[in-house]
C-alpha cells in the first residue's frame, strides 16, 4: 500500500467514525458499538506501515566505498556549494515519495532546522578548489557523524556548458532534537533526562538530568550540560557540566557530586593537522544513603588531562591522493589526585581510587577507508564502516600511588570488508610495565569480530554478529584483575567480586530487522548467547569457571528522533552469583549505538575490561 493510499485510508476512516457516530443517533447501542470497533482498529491497522520494495534493495547499493560516487569528477573546480534541507516528510531512499501526514506535519512545525551557516562550518571543502573524491567523502561522512544529523549525502551537479567545473549540494536531513531519556523507573526511583541536541538550529546541546528516589537523602537530584559543537569553524567541541547524581566509582550509585569542563578536537579527517582534548574535572561522593562508615566509600578527586597530536605528512597526502597511508603523533599528561581517599582502599593498589600520573607518547600508523552501508547498528540511515588497519604504538612514565615504572604497549586492529558484505575486525591489545628489572602487569587481549552480510527476505533482514576474544595478565601488581562484567565478557552480568587472570570469551547475536513500521518506529528483534571462562588468580586452567547467558529481545527506534534505540533484553544467567541474578529483564531507552571509526585516540596504558570508545565492534 502507497503513502497516498494510506493518508485516503486515514481519511476515509476519520469519515466512517463520523458517519458511524451520527448514524448511532438511528440505531441501536448494539450496532453503534461494533462500528464504532471496527473503526477504531481500522485506524491502528493504518498506522502500521510495510516498506517499499526498494528498500531491500537500498541494503544493497548502500554497501560501497565512500568516495566511489565522487571519483569520475575528480580534478574538476569546485563552483559553488549549495545547502539543502530535508524535512521530515522526506527520505533517502526514494526522494520522489513524500511522507506527509500528521506525525511529520507536527515534526516539521516543532522543530528549527539547522541553519545553513552552521553546515558550511562543517565543511573544509571549498569553493574554488579542485575536487578530491577521497576529501568530498570524508567531509559527507563527517556531517554525517553530527549528533543531530539523521543521514547527509553531497550530490554533483555537471555543468553541460562548463566540463571544467562542477556544483556541489550537500544535502541534510535532520534529527527532530528535542528528546530524552528515561534510564530507570521504578517503584522507589525514577531517573531521566530531557535536552535538545541542537538549540535553536545553532548545534548546541541543552540538557537537564534529574533523579527522584525516597531511600535518598536528598530524595532529587540534579544535572545540568552544554555543549557546543564546531566552534568558529575550528571543529572543537566544548562540553561543561555539573552534576548531583554521577554513579560513583565503588558501585554506580548516584552519589557523586561533581563538574567537568572539556575541549575537543578529533581528527576529522586523515589530512587534518591537529587534533586534541583537555579535560579538567572535580568530583566527591556523599552519602545521600546513610551506609555505615564501614561500607560507604568516602572520596573526593580532581582530574587534569590533556593530550595534542600531529598529522605528519598531510600535504603528501593531499598531492597524491593514492597515498592512503598515514602516521600520527601523540602526546599525553595525565593527573588523577585524590584529596581523599576511602579508608578501606587506603595506601594500596586500587585503580580507581590511586592516585595516577603519566606522560605517555604514541605514535599511530593508520589508513582507514570507509564504506557506506546500513542495518549494521541503525535501522536504515547510512552507516559508515571502516577498512584498513590502525596500529598505536605507546611508550612513557606512569606513576600508580608511590609506584613509578615505564611502561610500552601496542593497540593494533585490521578491518576488512568481504566481497559479499561481511565485516571483519582482528584486534591485539598488549602492554607492560617495567621496574626493578621485572616485567610487571603485562597484558594480552587479542581476538576478533564479523558482522555477517545482510540476508534479505521479502520482509525481514538478517544480520549475524560473532566476537571471539582472549585476555591474559601477567605479574599483576597496580592493575584491576580481570572480570567479567563486562563487554569482553558477560554481558549485563552483575559479579564485581568474580576476579581472574585469564579470560576467554564468545559472543553471538542473530538480529532480525523487520520491515514494518508502527507510528514510525521500526522494530528488530534478536536472541544472543554469550560464554565466558575465568581463570582465578593463583590457579591452573582446570580450575577455570565457566559462565554463559543466553537470552533475546526487541529493539526499536524512529530514525526522524533524537531519542537512542530502545531496547527490551531478557537474560537468563545460568550460573547465580551473589551479585548477580540468575533472571534479568532490562529496559533501557536512548542506547547510542555507533559503529567506531575513529582515526587516533589518546595515548592511554592497556585497558582489559573497558571499551569506552567502542574502538571494537
Amino acid at each position: 500500500m502507497t503513502k497516498h493510499n494510506r493518508i485516503r485510508l486515514l481519511a476515509l476512516t476519520c469519515c466512517a467514525m463520523l458517519t458511524a457516530c451520527a448514524a448511532a443517533q438511528e440505531t441501536d447501542t448494539a450496532s453503534h458499538f461494533n462500528r464504532l470497533k471496527n473503526n477504531i482498529f481500522q485506524f491502528f491497522r493504518s498506522t502500521i506501515t510495510r516498506g517499499r520494495p526498494d528498500s531491500a534493495n537500498m541494503a544493497v547499493v548502500l554497501n560501497t566505498k565512500s568516495e566511489s560516487p565522487f571519483a569520475p569528477y575528480e580534478g574538476k573546480v569546485i563552483r559553488h556549494i549549495y545547502i539543502k534541507a530535508y524535512g521530515f516528510e522526506q527520505v533517502f531512499t526514494d526522494t520522489s515519495k513524500r511522507l506527509e501526514y500528521f506525525g511529520t506535519k507536527l515534526l516539521n512545525h516543532m522543530h528549527r532546522k539547522t541553519r545553513d551557516w552552521v553546515i558550511r562550518n562543517s565543511l573544509f571543502i571549498k569553493e574554488g578548489t579542485v575536487l578530491n573524491a577521497f576529501k568530498v567523502a570524508d567531509n559527507e561522512r563527517l556531517i554525517r557523524s553530527l549528533g543531530y544529523i539523521q543521514d547527509a549525502r553531497i550530490l554533483v551537479n555537471y555543468i553541460p556548458d562548463n566540463g571544467d567545473s562542477v556544483d556541489l549540494v550537500v544535502v541534510v536531513k535532520d534529527l527532530f532534537s528535542i528528546g530524552g531519556d528515561l534510564s530507570s523507573a521504578t517503584l522507589n526511583s525514577v531517573r531521566g533526562n530531557i535536552s535538545d541536541a541542537n538549540a535553536f538550529g545553532l548545534g548546541q546541546r541543552i540538557q537537564l538530568g534529574a533523579y527522584v528516589e525516597q531511600q535518598r537523602n536528598p530524595h532529587f537530584g540534579y544535572q545540568l550540560l552544554y555543549s557546543k559543537s564546531n566552534i568558529g569553524n575550528t571543529f572543537v567541541t566544548a562540553t561543561g557540566s555539573y552534576s548531583q547524581i554521577n554513579n560513583d566509582l565503588t558501585d554506580g550509585t548516584p552519589d557523586e557530586q561533581g563538574w567537568f569542563f572539556r575541549l575537543d578536537r578529533p581528527l576529522y579527517a586523515p589530512y587534518a593537522h591537529l587534533a586534541g582534548n583537555v579535560s579538567i574535572s572535580q568530583a566527591e561522593s556523599f552519602n545521600y544513603y546513610v551506609k555505615p562508615d564501614s561500607v560507604f566509600y568516602k572520596y573526593r578527586y580532581r582530574v587534569r588531562d590533556a593530550w595534542v597530536g600531529w598529522n605528519l605528512g598531510t600535504e603528501r597526502f593531499l598531492a597524491n591522493t593514492s597515498v592512503r597511508d598515514r602516521k600520527f603523533l601523540g602526546i599525553r599528561y595525565l593527573n588523577t589526585h585524590f584529596y581523599q581517599t576511602p579508608d578501606q582502599v587506603g595506601d594500596k593498589f586500587n585503580f580507581r581510587f590511586n592516585d595516577r600520573q603519566a606522560v605517555l607518547a604514541q605514535f599511530t600508523f593508520f589508513r582507514q577507508d570507509f564504506y557506506k552501508t546500513n542495518y549494521i547498528y541503525g535501522f536504515g540511515t547510512t552507516e559508515d564502516v571502516p577498512e584498513g588497519y590502525n596500529i598505536a604504538l605507546t611508550s612513557g612514565w606512569y606513576k600508580q600511588l608511590f609506584l613509578e615504572r615505564p611502561y610500552a604497549g601496542v593497540d593494533a586492529n585490521q578491518y576488512i570488508v568481504t566481497s559479499k558484505g561481511g565485516f571483519i575486525q582482528y584486534f591485539l591489545r598488549s602492554g607492560a610495565f617495567l621496574h626493578a628489572h621485572q616485567v610487571e602487569d603485562a597484558s594480552l587481549l587479542i581476538g576478533s569480530s564479523y558482522y555477517s552480510p545482510l540476508f534479505l527476505f521479502p520482509h525481514l533482514k538478517i544480520r549475524q554478529y560473532l566476537n571471539l576474544s582472549y585476555t591474559r595478565l601477567w605479574n599483576r601488581v597496580g592493575l584491576d584483575p580481570l572480570t567479567i562484567d563486562n563487554v569482553f565478557g558477560l554481558r549485563y552480568f552483575s559479579g564485581d567480586s568474580t576476579f581472574g587472570y585469564q579470560r576467554v570469551t564468545l559472543h553471538s547475536e542473530t538480529t532480525l530487522f523487520a520491515n514494518y513500521k508502527l507510528f514510525g518506529f521500526k522494530f528488530a528483534p534478536f536472541a544472543f548467547g554469550d560464554l565466558s571462562l575465568l581463570t582465578p588468580e593463583g590457579q591452573d586452567f582446570s580450575k577455570s569457571a565457566l559462565y554463559h547467558g543466553i537470552g533475546a529481545g526487541m529493539r526499536t527506534r524512529n530514525e526522524n528522533l533524537v531519542f537512542g534505540t530502545i531496547e527490551l533484553r531478557l537474560v537468563y544467567f545460568p550460573r547465580k552469583t551473589q551479585q548477580n541474578d540468575s533472571f534479568k529483564i532490562m529496559l533501557t531507552s536512548n542506547i547510542q549505538f555507533r559503529y567506531n571509526n575513529t582515526y587516533v585516540k589518546a595515548p592511554d596504558i592497556v585497558q582489559l575490561n573497558t571499551d569506552g570508545l567502542n574502538s571494537i565492534y
